[in-house]
């Protein structure tokens, strides 16, 4: 039996506080499997305590708030596709506190899908759950899930099923249900299959600037159309986009952006695979920080009018905390590391990579990539 996911006692806390836990991240990420170890060992997705928008079983007896008794934990899945979800839950809640636990979860940015005017201030707590990591896997960091995290990516089931098969069954399934499902309970978008046209060609853009004005002549749509599903895709959880760190001293891009996935193992290129993974680690960091100790956290890249670039840098409340550069060997530092060392207002800058050699010179440190999360505390 694997142990519990990271945000388990986060979450519990949450609850202990007397405040609702609202759980958002990527379809079939584990939101319900964490929701159900709350409610108890052995609780099963027909638990009465878990209550599914998506089960229309379970959808009247939600609206006429005929809730189990007895039940001191209540989950509420997918209540979002609801048109007035958040007055629904803040009802619920607000008649129910003294006696009751809330968690609701969802596939979808739950601060974004405000579809009606009940404020639930102060009444809740938004964390993020993402896909499996290296630290999270292997606490040791000795690195020896690296090789499977980046053959299957960081999903539950298809990481742990370990067959190369089935994953790519499931993965073409899950994406037809965000596209198919989620897209069309969320949003009105009419043209699905020129969405699911862009789902394809993204793993391509992986690591580099995107260009929407490429995906627009691609799909023979204007631009405002392009960038209107890209934002629902990441909305969805299935892309995010990184924006370019304007350090001064540098003549840095200040409109470009870099896309990833939350699903890495969707990009076939070596190279990009694993910059999409340390980027995916890199931002599980951010949102941790920001939902619990509040800071404002930002991924960006740092590429100056010559091309010069670094993979990554990490903020927080406008400050650069550090630098990542990505290399798949054991290279020797990168000019453009070394570069930016010397001119940008950041403190350290790490080349990361898959093989074990690890030294330092300045505020440069080459090290393996388990190294890097052992030494950073990465969830």
């Amino acid at each position: 039996m694997r142990a519990p996911r990271y945000l388990h006692s986060t979450v519990e806390g949450v609850l202990e506080a007397r405040k609702m836990a609202f759980i958002g991240g990527p379809r079939q990420v584990g939101k319900t499997t964490l929701a159900l170890e709350l409610v108890g060992k052995r609780a099963t997705e027909r638990h009465p305590a878990y209550l599914n928008w998506d089960d229309p079983r379970a959808r009247p007896r939600v609206l006429k708030a005929e809730l189990p008794a007895d039940e001191p934990l209540l989950v509420f899945a997918e209540l979002h596709k609801y048109a007035r979800w958040r007055g629904l839950i803040k009802g619920i809640w607000d008649t129910e506190k003294s006696l009751r636990r809330i968690v609701v979860t969802g596939s979808a940015r739950l601060d974004h899908y405000r579809k009606d005017g009940d404020s639930l201030q102060g009444r809740y707590r938004y964390l993020r759950l993402h896909p499996f990591s290296l630290p999270e896997l292997d606490a040791g960091s000795s690195g020896r899930g690296l090789d499977d995290l980046l053959a299957f990516g960081g999903f539950p089931e298809p990481l742990f099923a370990a067959d190369s098969r089935a994953h790519r069954i499931w993965q073409r399934d899950r994406l037809s249900r965000v596209v198919r499902d989620d897209l069309r309970d969320l949003e009105r978008v009419h043209e699905i299959s020129l969405v699911e046209q862009l789902v394809e060609l993204l793993p391509r853009r992986v690591g580099a600037p995107l260009s929407v004005a490429n995906l627009r002549q691609d799909l023979e749509v204007d631009h405002k159309t392009v960038e209107r599903w890209l934002t629902i895709l990441e909305n969805l959880y299935v892309c995010f986009r990184v924006a370019p760190f304007g350090a001064p001293r540098i003549r840095a891009v200040k409109k470009e952006r870099k896309l990833y996935l939350w699903d890495w193992s969707m990009v076939a290129d070596p190279g990009p695979r694993f910059e999409n993974l340390v980027a995916s680690q890199l931002l599980k960091y951010c949102h941790l920080v920001e939902d619990l100790e509040g800071y404002r956290m930002e991924l960006r890249f740092l590429r100056d009018t010559d091309r010069r670039e670094v993979d990554f840098v990490v903020l927080r409340d406008g400050s650069p905390l550090f630098a990542v550069e990505c290399k798949s060997g054991q290279s020797e530092i990168g000019p453009s590391l070394r570069y930016f060392a010397e001119r940008a207002p950041i403190p350290r800058f790490y080349q990361v990579h898959r093989g074990d050699r690890h030294f330092a010179t300045g505020k440069i440190t080459v090290l393996p990539f388990a190294r890097f999360c052992q030494d950073l505390a990465l969830p």
